[in-house]
């Protein structure tokens, strides 16, 4: 049976129905794997990855072909993940020692790892060096003395680049917002902090400053605030171009990606268009020489290749209220709704051929918060105990950002393709809670 298509942009493009209607993943029936590996269940198409990968890189090369996209790890990272982006050629961005502790153990090319992060310790930097990253993204100034210090002592000389903040309005939710004045990351422009930071690191005998990095935010679904970025950087390029050379532009990532069926994203095309075009205007309006173009796309990358699988649990019906449906998962494996309002779909994986009438419910998880809601006011047919709900676009920030609150193991994750499931994370058990433990 074919899907209901106003939900093809919300699904990976693999996605179908049994003639039972049961909800299809990479080929796999969804039913089939909430019964093999248990729910909650995250389910990654590899086509979908693979895909995007390819469309991110074709959408920049094919205008400016000296652009380097790298993924955003702290999306959502694993072994197996990155092994896939290492595959496609892509880069990768890092903003812990775990995260580079993952990468390193997929076997990710260290020369094609960016390490952000603002504040980073002296370890984290001393493993960045020492796995032999490509660049460091240096936020601070203490950062600045400190890498200096520690790639001195090792002997090296080690490639840069300056976040600074273009105090940028990206138009999105405050606690996602990263590259305004106000804002706790990067070197502000503005107020001249940003050009003592590129004298810093120009004197710094064991640092070589190769570039600019602004990141504005996440979830940008105008592409003029990454234009607007773009512009500062070259601006200070400009400003900088006497006495620092500055061969690497990076406007970060944040593109942003479509959660609900009435809510469609700019294309990857889109983006790259508005972002190159505003490139290019601005170096030759600058007589500046064309630098390597850096993009960091995170959640536009894994978001919509992932699906989250629930069992349905206990009802409450309030009358002339509310009714609430409880999954066995919630806000411990995607704390996105509660945190910071983020809205899904949900899709009867079980029924989706259901033609009766339907009922607005309140998708709310088990975990003992009021706000632990995943979904409010869905429409959907009438939910019973052991049905499997499908949440989709939730490749990314659900499980970076899980917890075991209240407890609760965290999910498997398994990756589907042709019709066959591998699984790349094992559920957590209790004795993993009690490991660390003394």
């Amino acid at each position: 049976m074919p899907l209901d298509p106003a939900f093809a942009p919300i699904l990976p493009r693999t996605a179908g129905a049994t003639a039972q209607g049961h909800l299809t993943l990479g080929g796999c029936d969804a039913v089939d794997l909430a019964r093999e590996f248990g729910t909650p269940l995250y389910v990654f198409d590899e086509v979908e990855l693979r895909q995007g990968a390819r469309e991110w890189l074709a959408a920049f090369s094919s205008s400016y072909p000296d652009t380097t996209v790298i993924y955003a790890a702290k999306a959502y990272l694993g072994r197996a993940i990155a092994a896939l982006f290492a595959e496609e050629g892509l880069g990768l961005d890092v903003a812990s020692g775990g995260e580079l502790a993952i990468a390193c153990a997929a076997g990710f090319p260290a020369e094609r790892i960016y390490v952000h992060g603002n504040n980073k310790s002296p370890q984290e930097l001393r493993e960045a060096l020492t796995a032999g990253v490509g660049h460091v993204v240096v936020d601070n100034f203490r950062e600045a003395v400190l890498l200096n210090e520690i790639a001195a002592g090792m002997g090296k000389r080690h490639p840069v680049l300056l976040r600074v903040s273009p105090n940028v309005d990206p138009h999105t939710h405050r606690h996602i917002t990263t590259g305004a004045l106000d804002s706790k990351f990067g070197v502000p422009i503005v107020t001249g902090q940003a050009e003592e930071a590129v004298q810093a690191l120009a004197s710094s005998p064991a640092l070589e400053l190769v570039g600019l990095h602004a990141h504005i935010g996440s979830q940008v679904f105008d592409v003029e605030p990454f234009q607007q970025a773009c512009k500062t950087l070259i601006e200070f390029a400009a400003h900088l171009k006497r006495r620092h050379a500055i061969a690497q532009l990076s406007l970060g990532g944040g593109f942003a990606v479509q959660y609900m069926r009435g809510a469609p994203a700019p294309s990857r095309e889109d983006y790259a268009e508005a972002i190159v075009l505003t490139l290019k205007e601005g170096c030759e309006a600058h007589d500046l020489p064309s630098p390597r173009l850096v993009v960091e796309p995170g959640r536009s990358l894994v978001a919509r290749a992932g699906v989250a699988l629930y069992s349905v649990g206990a009802r409450k019906e309030i009358p002339g209220v509310r009714t609430y449906v409880a999954v066995d998962g919630g806000m411990a494996d995607n704390v996105r709704p509660a945190l910071y309002g983020a809205e899904y779909e949900a899709l009867v994986a079980n029924r989706l051929d259901e033609q009766g009438p339907r009922e607005r419910v309140t998708i709310a998880g088990k975990y003992c918060e009021s706000g632990d809601i995943l979904v409010r006011d869905a429409e959907l047919p009438k939910l019973w105990a052991e049905d499997v709900l499908a949440i989709p676009v939730a490749g990314a920030y659900s499980l970076p950002l899980a917890s075991n609150y209240n407890a609760s193991l965290r999910p498997a994750v398994v990756f589907v393709a042709g019709g066959r499931a591998r699984l790349v994370r094992r559920r957590e058990t209790y004795d993993d809670l009690l490991r660390c433990e003394v």
